[in-house]
């Protein structure tokens, strides 16, 4: 019997982070990891054209045989979740929510901040769906756009991730939060800098982490987990296999052997022909 898998997608290589914490979560488990390398950032489109990549991804997976879906990017969670949701026949987790969840039930002070781009910033996602969990939740938000090339030229340990660090989160330290939401899947690489400039009282968030959580606690529920001892991985890229590979493997902390490229027209091919 063929054994299903568990589908990822982001619009590049930060969606590893959260492949990576469920391979350390749930080792048995096959993943099948689509970065949509083609058409990065996503952050700076329409609501409506990210939606549409978002749907093409999500397609190109189900077409994979998988039995979970997982949006490891917070802009494609923010606006492509519930319709996605909506449409396929299979059970979908973003990476929101989750990490949500985690903010509400760690704060003391219940002022939170929220980091990311500044796609997931607009979409103002975090804040709503804090304050529908509790609406005396005070969130403050930043984008800080500049974290993710410096996460993707691997100078996160350089000076410079500090020196902008130190000015991106400023005005968020100087709100007196005691929660901060990594709100972008990029920035756990950054979690050693941010937790420098944040200090040590203040509770870091990983999205990532809690998504991981909430994929083995679903799992485990359904009873769809795999009983295998190790699980594969597979990697598509709709462009740029070299890059995603240098720069995966270090996000990963170890090597990608292989990556599989998709050559544009048939992507869109898969999805308009459904």
């Amino acid at each position: 019997m063929k054994t299903l898998s568990i589908g990822i997608f982001d619009s590049g290589v930060g969606g590893l982070t959260v492949l990576k914490e469920i391979r350390a979560l749930i080792p048995q488990e096959d993943l099948i990891y689509l970065g949509d390398t083609a058409r990065v950032p996503y952050g700076g489109r329409s609501a409506q054209t990210i939606t549409r990549y978002a749907l093409e991804c999500a397609l190109f997976l189900l077409t994979k045989g998988i039995k979970l879906l997982v949006i490891a990017c917070n802009v494609s969670s923010a606006y492509a979740l519930p319709i996605i949701k909506k449409r396929f026949p299979i059970p979908v987790i973003g990476v929101i929510e989750p990490g949500i969840r985690e903010a509400v039930s760690v704060t003391k002070s219940k002022r939170i901040g929220v980091i990311g781009t500044k796609g997931t910033i607009r979409s103002n996602v975090y804040e709503r769906e804090l304050k529908k969990i509790d609406p005396e939740i005070v969130v403050i938000s930043k984008a800080c756009p500049l974290f993710v090339p410096i996460v993707e030229e691997g100078l996160e340990k350089e000076e410079i991730a500090y020196e902008i660090a130190e000015k991106y989160l400023r005005e968020v330290k100087e709100a007196n939060v005691d929660t901060l939401v990594l709100g972008c899947t990029h920035y756990p690489v950054l979690k050693d800098v941010i937790h420098s400039v944040m200090g040590p009282d203040v509770r870091i968030v990983h999205s990532g982490k809690e998504t991981a959580k909430a994929v083995k606690e679903f799992l485990e529920k359904e009873n769809l987990t795999t009983t295998k001892k190790k699980g594969k991985e597979t990697y598509f890229v709709t462009d740029s296999p070299e890059s995603f590979i240098e720069i995966g493997s270090r996000i990963l902390d170890r090597p990608i052997n292989s990556v599989k490229p998709i050559k544009q027209i048939d992507f869109r091919y898969i999805f308009f022909s459904s």
